[in-house]
């Protein structure tokens, strides 16, 4: 032990800058801990008594009202250094994400140190000097991309009351041949020298375990049908875990309680880092009853809807692990979204692999339909005989509740998206509103999907809101027209942003005074061939227009990864005029297959 630690102590500042014999000094002084996964190394606020060394496992770093971890600690990195060394108090909570092992130094035995090594304390405040500079050049720094830690270990056990789907298992081991992919079940060497209860033994298990990331860039743990001490062992290693319903056969609703496996997945992992995936027979299949596997399991950040053996669904889950999942997001934008249709049928036919939809208003609507699987043509005409045909915003309504009838616009929306809950669909869907009641965004996941879409869309004033369990929501986009952080929320990985640069509405040489008052308004509506009316813009387009002139650059939003097409609507075009839907849509797709760089036919 003491020789390791003197190896790590050599690539930790300020202890690299002794000589060997300080270093083999100190190194007699550390003590090596076995630390359980979940357990907590050090706490925020604390006193700083000890310093801490990682040689195996991994550790998160979290601060007081943060909601996910601001930084990860792996092995032959210090713990709390500056803390230690300054005499503070310490400055985040610090906890084991997989079984680890640690050594530690105590304040005692670091005070005895320092006093017979002379040169330890100049080392340690060059070290100080160093962090402080680095610190106030990083706060200096424009705002930096979040940095995502791709998962190294992954469990996959059965969720329910069936046992874990062998063909499943077998599609995804074929998906993951190639790499350099480690699968471990408890028939394996290293499973059956896992269990022995020394401490000493507890330390040389976790090492080997960990030392395995070494060597390999994903190792998969397969768990037991029951819980096992290698399935115990399984679920503390695993950075990621995927639960795997079997939702093949129809079902009992006994068939989908949560077993043993997934308390004990709960009980170790937070829900981002646990993935719901419901198995079914063949993608011909229409999901319904979603609620039944997700409603129990609000461990699971996230469920999945695969066909067995789907090689496709297996790499779209595989991408979400491992953050390279693609997303698409929509603005807003009354009929100018029919622009949506075209980018998104550029990009499908480039070849994208888009795995997950979301949008503000029209923008939810048209992602909507395309996460429900519709082809572009069809979004096209449905488009068609909604807007143009049925005339779904254009009916005007005794201003009491709206100035627009609601309910020609609310059938066709039923008639065109049944899906009875988002969690049905097969792509992950989100839809964005605002929440009057409590002025709030509002992001849209569950429920029947149409009324997501109309809670998106419910333009102020033109549409009555849509009330759910008492909250008001309305159109999304008078907070959030372009809901990045949503998607980003939702997933890691890239994503395509789908704006619309809207031409100003130009000057409008009219005399206020000249708008006729109520009576005389009525007569001249009523008269053939009367005076004229000015040509003002109506309260429709006035307060689309309004809602529309948002300031935030999303440009400035953008991460590695991600790109945006902000479509340019063409001078002249009408927010409200949804007859220029094919022309909007013909004219996008030809925008994004340049800004694409894709080849013409």
């Amino acid at each position: 032990m003491t020789e390791h630690a003197y190896d790590v102590l050599a690539g930790i500042e300020p202890f690299s800058r002794l000589d060997s014999a300080a270093r083999a000094a100190i190194a007699s002084h550390l003590e090596m801990l076995s630390i359980p996964r979940g357990d907590t190394l050090v706490r925020q606020g604390d006193p700083s008594d000890h310093l801490y060394i990682v040689v195996t496992g991994r550790f998160s770093v979290r601060v007081a009202g943060a909601e996910s971890p601001v930084a990860e600690i792996a092995a032959g990195q210090p713990v709390g250094e500056i803390a230690f060394f300054a005499g503070g108090r310490r400055t985040a909570t610090v906890r084991a994400e997989r079984d680890s092992v640690v050594f530690a130094l105590s304040r005692a035995d670091f005070d005895s140190l320092a006093e017979a090594m002379p040169d330890l304390w100049p080392c340690v405040t060059r070290t100080l000097a160093t962090r402080l500079a680095e610190t106030t050049a990083s706060h200096n720094r424009a705002r930096q991309p979040r940095v995502h830690t791709v998962p190294k270990t992954l469990a996959v056990c059965r969720a329910g009351g069936r046992p874990l789907n062998r063909a499943f298992l077998q599609s995804f081991k074929q998906r993951l041949a190639g790499a350099s992919t480690l699968v471990l079940d408890s028939a394996s060497e290293v499973a059956r020298s896992n269990g022995a209860s020394s401490y000493a033994t507890a330390c040389l298990n976790a090492a080997r375990f960990n030392d395995l990331e070494k060597r390999h860039s994903l190792i998969v743990y397969v768990c037991d049908d029951t819980v096992t001490a290698w399935t115990e062992k399984a679920l503390h290693q695993a950075d990621h875990v995927v639960l795997v319903a079997d939702a093949v056969e129809r079902l009992p609703g006994s068939a989908t309680v949560v077993n043993e496996l997934e308390a004990m997945a709960a009980s170790l992992h937070e829900p981002h880092n646990i993935r719901l995936a419901i198995l079914h027979r063949n993608r011909a299949d229409v999901v319904e009853g979603t609620a039944a596997w997700v409603d129990p399991r609000p461990f699971a950040g996230m469920h999945h809807h695969l066909a067995v053996g789907d090689a496709g669904d297996t790499a779209r889950l595989l991408r979400f692990i491992r953050g390279e999942a693609l997303g698409v997001v929509a603005s807003g934008g009354g009929a100018f979204t029919a622009a949506h249709v075209g980018m998104i049928e550029a990009l499908l036919e480039e070849g994208c692999v888009i795995d997950a939809y979301g949008g503000t208003s029209g923008g939810a609507a048209m992602t909507a339909a395309f996460a429900s699987g519709v082809e572009a043509a069809t979004v096209a005409r449905h488009t068609h005989e909604m807007f143009v045909t049925r005339k779904a915003m254009a009916r005007w309504n005794w201003p009491r509740y709206s100035l627009l009838d609601h309910t020609v616009f609310d059938e066709c929306l039923a008639e065109l998206y049944p899906v009875s809950d988002i969690a049905d669909l097969w792509v992950p869907y989100f839809a964005v509103s605002t929440n009057l009641s409590r002025n709030a965004l509002h992001v849209i996941r569950r429920g029947p999907l149409w009324k997501a879409i109309r809670a998106s869309a419910a333009i102020p004033a033109l549409f009555p809101p849509v009330f759910a369990d008492g909250e008001m929501l309305v159109d999304g986009c008078l907070i959030d027209n372009v809901p990045l952080a949503p998607m980003r929320a939702l997933k890691r990985g890239p994503n395509i942003v789908l704006d619309l640069a809207v031409p100003g509405l130009g000057r409008c040489d009219i005399d206020t005074s000249t708008l006729p008052a109520r009576a005389n308004l009525m007569r001249q509506l009523m008269a053939r061939g009367g005076n004229p009316l000015p040509q003002s813009p109506g309260p429709q387009a006035v307060l689309l227009r309004s809602l529309l002139r948002e300031t935030r650059n999303v440009e400035d939003e953008l991460e590695p990864g991600d790109q945006l097409l902000s479509f340019p609507v063409p001078e002249g075009a009408s927010v409200l005029d949804w007859t220029n839907h094919r022309m909007l849509r013909w004219a996008a797709y030809d925008f994004a297959r340049e800004q694409l760089k894709l080849p013409r036919d």
